[in-house]
C-alpha cells in the first residue's frame, strides 16, 4: 500500500465533502437571514433556547456515528451561535458577497 497516495486520497474526498458542507451551511444561513427578518418584523427575540434545544434534539436522533453526540451538539451549538449573529443583522453583509444574500 503506497501510504502517501491513500492520504491523497483520503484527503481528496475530505475536500470534497468539506465543500459540500460549505455550501450547506450557505444555504442554511440564507433561510436564517430570511427567518431574521421575519423576527424583525414581528419583533420577536432572535435567541429562542426551546427551538434550539429541538434543534439539538433532532440532531442527536438523526446521528446514527461515528461523531458523538457530544461532538454533534459542540457543532451545532457553533453553527446556531453564528445564525444567531446573521438573525440579529437581518441586513445581511455589503460588498462583493451581497448579491449571494438574494
Amino acid at each position: 500500500m503506497d501510504t502517501e497516495l491513500e492520504l491523497a486520497k483520503r484527503r481528496k474526498h475530505i475536500d470534497d465533502v468539506d465543500r459540500q458542507l460549505v455550501d450547506l451551511l450557505n444555504q442554511r444561513t440564507k433561510i436564517a437571514h430570511e427567518i431574521g427578518h421575519i423576527k424583525k418584523e414581528a419583533r420577536l427575540p432572535v435567541l429562542e433556547p426551546s427551538r434550539e434545544e429541538k434543534v439539538l434534539a433532532n440532531v442527536a436522533e438523526m446521528n446514527r456515528g461515528p461523531l458523538t453526540e457530544g461532538a454533534l451538539r459542540n457543532i451545532f451549538e457553533a453553527i446556531m451561535k453564528e445564525m444567531r449573529k446573521i438573525q440579529e443583522d437581518p441586513i445581511g453583509p455589503v460588498g462583493p458577497l451581497k448579491d449571494h444574500w438574494r
